[in-house]
C-alpha cells in the first residue's frame, strides 16, 4: 500500500486539501478503510491497480478510519469499505463494499466523464 503519484494516504486534517481542493483539478476517489476489514483489504489493491492504469485521469485518497474517523462520520459512513467519488469539490458518486475490477473501472469512467 505504498503511496504513488496517484495513490496517497490521507487524514482528517488533510481531507480538504487532498480530496475537496484536489478534486477541483482531477477527480478523486476517496476510500475509507481499516486494517481489520477483510473486504477493505480485498478492495484496496483493485482500487490502486485501476487508478494507476487510468494514467492520471483520477487520484485515489485512502483514509484509515481507525486513525481518522471525523470525515467518515461527517459523510455518514456506517460500514466500510466506503468509496466516494469527488469532482469539483463535491461527492458525486459512492459505493459500499468490495467490488470487482470491472465495476471499479466503470466507476472511474463515470467519475472522469466530462
Amino acid at each position: 500500500m505504498a503511496d504513488s503519484e496517484f495513490v496517497i494516504e490521507s487524514s482528517d486534517q488533510n481531507f480538504m486539501a487532498d480530496v475537496v481542493e484536489a478534486s477541483k483539478d482531477i477527480p478523486v476517489i476517496l476510500d475509507f478503510w481499516a486494517p481489520w476489514c477483510g473486504p477493505c483489504l480485498q478492495l484496496v489493491p483493485v482500487l490502486e491497480r485501476t487508478v494507476e492504469a487510468a494514467g492520471g485521469k483520477v487520484k485515489l485518497v485512502k483514509i484509515n478510519t481507525e486513525e481518522h474517523n471525523t470525515v467518515a462520520g461527517a459523510l455518514g459512513v456506517r460500514s466500510i469499505p466506503a468509496v466516494y467519488g469527488f469532482k469539483n469539490g463535491e461527492p458525486i458518486d459512492a459505493f459500499i463494499g468490495a467490488k470487482p475490477e470491472s465495476e471499479i473501472k466503470a466507476f472511474i469512467e463515470k467519475l472522469t466523464a466530462a
